[in-house]
């Protein structure tokens, strides 16, 4: 079976196994966040005779600046992590993929319309564009997650769109429209599956891209107001107490590396094994 051999393949990738793991071990923290913390009520409660305690046997990763365990608030941050990138993730997917799908197909005018718009889009930085709409709107996790949908669906566009145009052409497209298909049978089912592999790779490289923004955001104090445990904000508010309390910097840290190295060693995985033309130059070899 062909997904027995698409399973084997990436199995026998470490690197995309290892991504793998890394992003189901967010989901689990995120998922069993009250039952992992040692200090559930230390995601919101003050303990200041606790603060800036390096870590040891009782608060295994330290302290904050208000005595709360780094550990629970980086288990209950990975609710945050997850609910911006899939929710930001997926509202790009669902605005980028169509306009792509249906500018690719048609043509024209409005084709080109649309694509210029795209352009404007992509011609800003997505953090410089992501930061002043943020900025407009004010810190809230509904700003941060609107703000990354704004300047991330031209990316899916310009992909499907790029994709859509080479295999409009092909023979088994122009067979379904001699066949009869509408153009949107021919679009939804002839066309869009044999690009969803370069979506599906596209959106894991995604994740990650937009995980590591919107840390950046919460940095800037742009992203979920206190006292939420935000990954970039815990990085923010440590800056004062460095070098000296050094845990409170590197475990948010290592925690926003591990899910964006996560995202990243998947999308990789994925796309070397979906991506017929990989695996052509893979077996040449």
């Amino acid at each position: 079976m062909a997904w027995r051999r698409a399973v084997q393949r990436f199995l026998r990738d470490r690197a995309a196994t290892l991504g793998t793991a890394l992003i189901l071990l967010l989901i689990v923290a995120a998922v069993f966040a009250p039952i992992l913390s040692p200090f559930p009520s230390d995601v919101a409660d003050f303990h200041t005779a606790h603060r800036l305690r390096p870590p040891d046997s009782i608060n295994w990763l330290g302290t904050d600046r208000m005595g709360s365990d780094l550990l629970s608030r980086i288990l209950f941050g990975a609710r945050i992590t997850i609910a911006i990138a899939f929710i930001a993730v997926g509202t790009a997917l669902v605005v980028g993929v169509p306009i792509g799908l249906v500018a690719g197909y048609y043509g024209g005018w409005a084709s080109n319309l649309l694509m210029r718009v795209s352009d404007i889009f992509l011609a800003v930085p997505q953090i410089v564009l992501a930061i002043a709409i943020a900025q407009t709107l004010g810190p809230s996790i509904e700003n941060v997650i609107l703000a990354l949908s704004i300047t991330y669906w031209p990316f899916w566009t310009r992909l499907v769109y790029a994709e859509t145009r080479s295999l409009k052409n092909e023979v088994f497209v122009e067979s379904a429209i001699a066949l009869g298909a509408s153009p949107w049978r021919v679009m939804v089912l002839h066309i869009l599956p044999n690009i969803a592999s370069a979506i599906i790779v596209r959106t894991s490289i995604g994740m990650g891209v937009t995980i590591l923004t919107a840390a950046a955001l919460g940095f800037l104090g742009l992203g979920a107001p206190p006292p939420a445990p935000e990954w970039g904000r815990m990085i923010a508010e440590s800056r004062e107490f460095l070098p000296e309390a050094w845990w409170y910097a590197t475990a948010p840290g290592i925690a926003i590396f591990m899910v964006v190295m996560g995202f990243n060693l998947l999308g990789d995985g994925l796309r070397d094994i979906l991506d017929p033309r990989i695996r052509r130059g893979i077996g040449a070899k």
